[in-house]
């Protein structure tokens, strides 16, 4: 079976920065876990980094969460922690200015995975963005979203978002 682990923006400002909160700092060490997982088995591990210039906040996002973060190559668009050293050179990296990364959906859909695992954060954003185009492009391939990979920083959507990946056949495990 050929398998990918898409960790979404497992960003500095997004676990302890900018839009940092609490549950993104627990999912440290059972990510790096996830990862530890796919290497040993021989499969892919892709990375996603919300990628930001300087004028952010003249952007539509910028206008509706007026926040920076994750401008290109500060501290806070670097990977946190043990993931950062997790990212080896050979993987898959997709800079994206938006929620999802039409790149990553691509590079799925040419390399046909049957299975697609997504972890990281934000869950009702980014990671649910990220889902829904690798559904698109591997329409009859597995779609996982481990639960316990993956937070928001509001329950209520973050249960939400997984409800949804549900709804929408994919495979919400940990839950």
């Amino acid at each position: 079976m050929k398998r990918i682990l898409i960790v979404v923006d497992y960003q500095n400002d997004f676990v302890t920065g900018s839009l940092g909160f609490e549950e993104a700092v627990l999912l440290e060490d059972r990510i790096a876990k996830k990862i530890d997982s796919y290497r040993k088995n021989g499969w892919e591990v892709a990375f996603t980094y919300d990628t930001h210039e300087t004028n952010y906040l003249e952007t539509q996002e910028g206008k509706k969460l007026p926040v920076p973060h994750c401008l290109k190559n500060t501290e806070g668009w670097k990977l946190y922690g043990k993931i950062a050293a997790l990212c080896s050179e050979g993987d898959q990296c997709f800079e994206k200015p938006t929620f999802g990364s039409m790149r990553l959906a691509e590079y799925l859909a040419k390399n046909q995975y049957d299975c697609v695992e997504l972890a990281g954060v934000v869950s009702n954003i980014c990671v649910l963005s990220n889902a829904v185009l690798a559904k698109a492009a591997l329409p009859e391939a597995k779609i996982v979203v481990d639960a316990a990979c993956t937070a928001g920083n509001d329950a209520h959507l973050n249960q939400a978002a997984l409800d949804v990946m549900k709804g929408l056949q994919m495979e919400v495990v940990n839950a």
